[in-house]
């Protein structure tokens, strides 16, 4: 019997491949569920170290405080799996707190819709110009960064006036608990379920995915490339201006220093969570675990005590690096099997 080299090359697959499928179904884990697996970690080692770690208070301050990022951190995941950057989202938070409270005066549905009119059109504003010009989105939103960081100062007389809320429905919504959590706790749980089931069971959250896989390819593929664009742009403002009010109406003010350096904090969630910055891969349970963690790592700050709070962005930043070399490794180790 003789025996070929194609029979020897497929003999020698055959061999291979349980380990090449093994190596592969682990970096699949280590990337899609990292976070969550360090989140577990981290609570475990927090709960050994501090009794007060796992009170049932202490759990509910991390996740009330968590809430109002993860609402942004929403929008920015659909931003970064399309392949795009929003750098505008912290100006937007706080421009939406100023522009809350300040339309509290007039009454619950304006505190609300201010906000989100205003951010919703700018967000809408940096969708067309990224899909239509083609510039680049990590320009086109700096520049909105920097233009609604200056809107704000102009409403707030250059950071002078803090506006108080003046009205109490709009203060119950950010202050009311309901079964031990407030209201825009279960407002961003009612929201990750709804950007789950778009991200991954609509066409719509498909087309995410293979612009940020492939624009070339997606437009092969007939995808509206230019609609799906602006629509991610269009939720990241929205999204980032309801945080900024339920905020508002949390503290019963438009406090004018928030939001400073909030764009790192939610990119860093999202890129920890598992999603790739250069698109094309990613979800909402990863950005989840990645708040969460932040929001861990802050309270693990806190119960330390010696440590200031400003510690975290500098544990935020180490995990973030950690994150995108494994990621970067992973998939190189994907390309080569």
């Amino acid at each position: 019997m003789t025996t070929t080299i194609a029979d020897a090359d497929a003999g020698t697959d055959a061999r291979r491949r349980p380990g090449t499928l093994r190596r592969e179904r682990i970096g699949h884990l280590v990337q899609h569920h990292g976070a969550l697996m360090v989140l577990a970690v981290t609570v475990l080692l927090g709960a050994v170290a501090f009794d007060s770690f796992t009170t049932p208070q202490n759990a509910a301050n991390i996740v009330v405080s968590s809430s109002f990022l993860a609402i942004v951190a929403i929008g920015m995941t659909f931003v970064i799996i399309s392949g795009g950057i929003d750098l505008s989202v912290g100006s937007s938070f706080v421009l939406a707190g100023v522009l809350a409270a300040y339309g509290s005066r007039y009454g619950l549905l304006v505190a609300l819709l201010l906000p989100l009119t205003v951010c919703g059109a700018i967000g809408l504003l940096q969708g067309l110009i990224v899909a239509r010009t083609g510039m680049a989105p990590f320009i086109v939103t700096l520049a909105g960064l920097l233009g609604m960081r200056g809107l704000m100062l102009a409403v707030s007389g250059e950071g002078a006036n803090t506006y108080l809320v003046q009205n109490g429905a709009f203060s119950a919504l950010g202050q009311t608990s309901l079964l031990g959590l407030t209201v825009p706790v279960w407002i961003t749980l009612g929201l990750v379920l709804l950007g789950g089931v778009l991200l991954q069971r609509t066409a719509f959250g498909q087309n995410v995915y293979a612009i940020g896989g492939s624009e070339e390819a997606a437009v092969l593929m007939g995808v509206p490339v230019t609609r799906v664009k602006v629509i991610v742009y269009l939720m990241s403002g929205l999204l980032a201006g309801l945080a900024g009010a339920l905020n508002a109406a949390r503290l019963s003010s438009g406090v004018t220093i928030l939001g400073a350096g909030m764009e790192l904090d939610v990119i860093a969630a999202v890129v920890i969570g598992g999603t790739l910055l250069t698109g094309g891969a990613g979800g909402l349970t990863g950005t989840m675990a990645g708040v969460l963690l932040l929001g861990v790592i802050q309270s693990l700050i806190n119960q330390i005590g010696v440590l200031t709070s400003s510690f975290q962005q500098v544990v935020s930043g180490a995990f973030l690096a950690l994150v995108v070399v494994t990621q970067r490794i992973l998939h190189r180790a994907q390309r080569l099997s």
